[in-house]
C-alpha cells in the first residue's frame, strides 16, 4: 500500500471532495475543449494540496521487488512507432451509373482467401472488372456472363487446388497465369453463345501472395499505385490507342476523336480471342486499381 500511495498519491478522501455543478463534464486529452453545457462548471479546489516535492516523490516507482519471482522497473522511454503496411490484402469495389446514361453496363466480383495457420497458406484474391457494351441488356448480361465465368473457373481449377494441397509446395498444380487466361476464353465463349449481339471488357486480377497476374481484354484497366508513383500496367485494345502508337494521333487528340469507344478486341466479339497477360510483384504497400473507362 505504502508503494501505491507514492505512485498514485493519496487516496481521494485524503486530499479533498472534487464537487462540480453544472453539466456534467467530460474527459478530453490535455489541449482538447470539450463544451458539454452553456454553463460553466465550477471545481472546488482540493483542500489538501500537495507540494511539488510531494508530487515528484509520488511519480518515482519504487524499485523494491513486491514478490520474490519479480519486480518493478523503468519503463522504456516512449518512442514513435512507425505503421508497418498490413500483411493481408484490403480491398473495396463500387459502381455508379454516372451522369450520362440511364442504366449501368458494368459488373464487379471480389473473392478473397487468407489462412493464418500452421500450414502457412498464402493469401490469395480475385478481382474483375468488365464493362459491358450492346443494346440495353445486352451489354449489363455481357459482363455479368463474363465475371461469373472467370470467377467461377478459377476458384475451380486453382483457389479449390491450392487448398487441398494444405500449404505445401506441389509441382502439380496448374500456373496461375494459365488459369487465368483459360478463364477469360471461357467467357469469351460463353458471351459469344448466349448474347450474341453483346460485348464486354474485362481486366481480372488474380493475387497470389505478393504477385498479381492479370489476364485482359478491352479498354477497361489496371494500375499499380506505389510510393514512386502511378502506372498503367494494362493496354487498351482501341482504335485511338492504336493510332497513337503508330503516331497517327497525339493522346490529347484521342480523348476528342468521334471513335475513341471503338475497340478492335473485346470479350465476344471474336473465336479467336488473344488475352494480354501480365505478371507484377507488389512491393510493400502498395495499391492495384482495375477500372473501366468511364474512372
Amino acid at each position: 500500500m505504502d508503494f501505491l500511495r507514492r505512485l498514485f498519491g493519496p487516496r481521494t478522501d485524503q486530499v479533498g471532495e472534487h464537487k462540480a455543478t453544472g453539466a456534467p463534464a467530460e474527459v478530453s486529452a490535455p489541449g482538447a475543449v470539450v463544451n458539454t453545457s452553456s454553463q460553466t462548471p465550477t471545481v472546488q479546489a482540493p483542500t489538501n494540496k500537495r507540494t511539488p516535492e510531494e508530487i515528484a516523490e509520488a511519480a518515482i516507482i519504487d524499485p523494491t521487488p513486491i514478490v520474490p519471482l519479480g519486480g518493478t522497473r523503468q519503463l522504456p522511454p516512449i518512442e514513435s512507432m512507425v505503421t508497418k503496411p498490413g500483411k493481408h490484402a484490403i480491398y473495396g469495389l463500387n459502381s455508379d451509373i454516372g451522369m450520362i446514361r440511364n442504366n449501368n453496363q458494368d459488373s464487379l466480383f471480389a473473392f478473397f482467401g487468407s489462412n493464418i495457420s500452421v500450414e502457412g497458406q498464402p493469401d490469395f484474391g480475385l478481382f474483375i472488372v468488365a464493362d459491358g457494351m450492346g443494346g440495353h441488356h445486352d451489354g449489363e448480361r455481357a459482363s455479368a456472363i463474363t465475371t461469373r465465368t472467370i470467377g467461377k473457373h478459377v476458384i475451380e481449377k486453382f483457389y479449390l487446388d491450392l487448398l487441398n494441397s494444405k500449404g505445401e509446395q506441389d509441382a502439380d498444380r496448374p500456373v496461375l497465369s494459365e488459369v487465368l487466361s483459360e478463364a477469360v476464353q471461357k467467357a469469351n465463349e460463353a458471351v459469344a453463345e448466349e448474347i450474341p449481339e453483346g460485348g464486354t471488357t474485362v481486366t481480372a486480377a488474380a493475387i497470389l501472395a505478393d504477385r498479381v497476374f492479370i489476364g485482359h481484354v478491352g479498354d477497361s484497366r489496371a494500375y499499380l499505385i506505389t510510393t514512386e508513383g502511378i502506372e498503367q500496367i494494362t493496354r487498351d485494345h482501341s482504335l485511338v490507342q492504336r493510332l497513337i502508337e503508330l503516331d497517327k494521333l497525339t493522346p490529347e487528340e484521342a480523348l476528342a476523336h468521334p471513335q475513341r469507344n471503338v475497340l478492335y478486341r473485346a470479350i465476344g466479339q471474336s473465336e479467336d480471342l488473344e488475352v494480354d497477360a501480365v505478371t507484377r510483384r507488389l512491393p510493400a504497400g502498395a495499391r492495384l486499381l482495375l477500372c473501366s473507362d468511364g474512372l
